[in-house]
């Protein structure tokens, strides 16, 4: 344990100051981090404010602030040089090159080093809700932690700046969040859950016996109902709090009754919400409170008629501060908790407009044909055919045996056939990069796994500096053990989501970057005006987002549907060996064109690309490159 202790201590937490408005501190995230601290009692962390700006009043600070929390003031200019690369909050353990950054990865890191630290806090660790997965996804590509991580935080912000006497529009984002609210819940265990509930609803039903030929008057009938919908959480907060103070309930000891056991599933009643992601308080409740609470405080303060439009967030809202210790770690946060009035109405229509949120997908189109051969032809008649460059030196490789056994795929426990293979896939993208890199260049492994591309890159390119840049922490720690064993001193490590990395960088590498992951590289790439060299995967997972539409090149857009794109994405997929040959080669000429597509977009910024395919050919069913250059 005091091994632990030690490290936890060498990690320096930054955050961003830009204002204290009545007692609470600026920007959002910043609230959110302290609260989280606050609540799981954390004081491992040394931690630094950045102020935004030079004027920024910093002694604001120690009048919000409990006194338990120890803080530094520190000006942009003086941060770690990786962390001046990265978006704040971020946390960074010494010797300063491995970072943590964004919002999410941060508090899931807080999270786990409060319970290492003390493995009594049982109840810290339920943060990261089911299977430890509560805002473990990537903004990128899932639209609940975007919410919650970067949408609300912004949205409620915007909302503050613009309330005066006159109501601003209220954040879509807002609304989102209520109608979130009023969905069914799933969980786990959801059917037994249900089950439970059909029981309690049919022993409510029933009532208390009364006396036989007696009406019930209209006063008791009315006390009735209400009994009822005041019943209708019972079984989620009884399952609610028996988590919350680590119990398990005891099992029952009499099977359910046969009506109850033969109930359909489509019968059972829905599972409401409690918090934020369901029947249990998670990391989602934590990061929300702070904006909620800003929220309604200027609802209520200034336009408390239009309250009753949140039934559901303001419950949400009274519930959390049942939590134990919330409310005292929101009050060493400078949250004082508002009185809100009783809500009786439900949000059902009002939220109408909220399909606009997630955005549309295209129409049914009269003229549209499936499968791949119109859509290829489509594409011929317009002069656009499966074309790939030549490879620049298709024999090349690099000598695996001389090299360190650490820089080698095989030291990331994989098989000897799949380790030669990546091997192979490696030779590809290190000999572009190595013809394109200069002495002082700085090279970004995006996605970077477990770092079979960045390390190799850092051992070849000593006088280059490579970042590798990956959301999963278990497989960077595995690439710095590795990177440790090297000796090597050029290299970083951020866990963090791409677009969190702010710094400038000249070639952006990629190998199998999930979907739409290829197309966030070499948009990171592009806005750089950095060279890219990608190698794309899961072309079955691309689908329109809030950042990209598809097709994205102008010369498709004029040519293909969404639809029809779509087409192409999902047979590109078909490269399997185990397939049959003809159907592999036109998954193969299907990846091509959607490789085509990207690179004509990355050309219509001034880039010259070439989609190549990497030699041999059986290194990967997944085997294209896109190589771009800025002109």
């Amino acid at each position: 344990m005091k091994g632990i202790k030690k490290s936890l201590m060498e990690e320096y937490l930054y955050l961003d100051f830009s204002h204290q408005t009545e007692g609470y501190i600026f920007p959002l995230h910043t609230s959110v981090t302290l609260f989280l601290l606050s609540y799981c009692d954390c004081n491992i962390f040394k931690v630094c404010f950045v102020p935004t700006k030079e004027s920024t009043d910093s002694s604001l600070l120690r009048k919000v602030l409990s006194q338990d929390i120890e803080i530094q003031i520190i000006s942009r200019q003086d941060l770690p040089p990786i962390v001046q690369n990265c978006c704040l909050p971020a946390i960074v353990e010494q010797p300063d090159n491995f970072c943590r950054a964004g919002l999410a990865v941060v508090l899931r890191h807080i999270i786990q080093k409060s319970y290492e630290a003390d493995p009594s806090k049982k109840e810290v660790l339920e943060l990261l809700g089911f299977k430890k997965t509560c805002l473990k996804a990537c903004a990128e590509v899932s639209q609940w932690t975007r919410l919650c991580e970067l949408t609300i935080p912004l949205a409620i912000e915007n909302f503050l700046r613009e309330s005066s006497d006159q109501l601003p529009t209220i954040p879509v984002e807002i609304l989102e969040l209520e109608k979130k609210l009023s969905e069914p819940v799933r969980v786990h265990n959801d059917d037994k859950l249900r089950r439970q509930k059909l029981k309690q609803q049919k022993a409510a039903d029933a009532g208390p016996p009364h006396a036989k030929g007696k009406v019930k008057n209209e006063s008791h009938t009315q006390e009735t109902s209400e009994e009822r919908d005041s019943s209708s959480k019972s079984l989620e907060l009884k399952v609610v709090f028996s988590k919350l103070a680590v119990q398990e309930e005891p099992a029952p000891t009499n099977r359910e009754p046969s009506h109850i056991r033969k109930a359909k599933a489509s019968d059972l009643p829905p599972l409401e919400h409690v918090f934020a992601e369901g029947l249990y308080f998670t990391l989602a409740d934590i990061v929300l409170l702070p904006c909620v609470h800003h929220f309604l405080a200027v609802i209520c303060k200034k336009f408390s008629e239009k309250l009753v439009q949140f039934p559901l967030l303001a419950s949400w809202y009274q519930r959390i501060q049942e939590v134990p210790r919330v409310k005292t770690a929101a009050l060493n946060c400078g949250i004082q908790f508002l009185h809100l009035p009783e809500l009786l109405t439900t949000s059902t229509e009002h939220h109408a407009n909220l399909s606009e949120v997630q955005g549309t997908e295209e129409q049914n189109d009269p003229l549209f044909t499936g499968g791949p051969r119109p859509t290829m032809t489509k594409l011929m008649e317009k002069g656009i055919e499966v074309l790939f460059s030549p490879h620049p030196c298709p024999t090349w490789t690099l000598d695996w045996n001389i090299l360190p056994a650490a820089v080698s795929p095989k030291e990331g426990k994989m098989s000897s056939d799949r380790a030669l293979r990546k091997q192979q896939q490696l030779n590809n993208l290190v000999y572009v990069v190595i013809n394109q890199a200069k002495p002082g260049d700085r090279i970004v492994d995006f996605c970077s796994g477990g770092g079979h591309v960045g390390i190799v890159l850092a051992h070849m390119l000593p006088s280059c500096q490579v970042i590798l840049i990956e959301n999963k922490e278990l497989s960077l720690i595995r690439a710095k053990k590795r990177s440790d064993d090297l000796g090597l001193s050029n290299i970083w490590f951020i866990q963090a989501n791409m677009e969190y990395f702010t710094g400038m960088f000249n070639i952006g590498v990629a190998l199998h970057a999930c979907g739409v992951a290829t197309d966030m590289v070499i948009e990171h790439c592009v806005k750089t005006r950095a060279s890219f060299v990608t190698c794309p995967c899961c072309y079955g997972f691309i689908q329109n987002t809030s950042k990209f539409n598809f097709p994205k090149s102008e010369q498709f857009k004029n040519t293909l549907s969404y639809k029809e794109h779509m087409i192409l994405c999902r047979f590109a997929d078909q490269t399997a060996v185990q397939l049959p040959p003809q159907r592999r080669l036109i998954g193969k000429q299907c990846m091509c064109l959607v490789d085509m597509d990207r690179a004509r977009a990355a050309e219509e910024h001034g880039y010259s690309v070439q989609v190549i395919s990497m030699e041999p050919e059986t290194c990967s069913p997944k085997n294209n490159m896109i190589v771009g250059v800025p002109m």
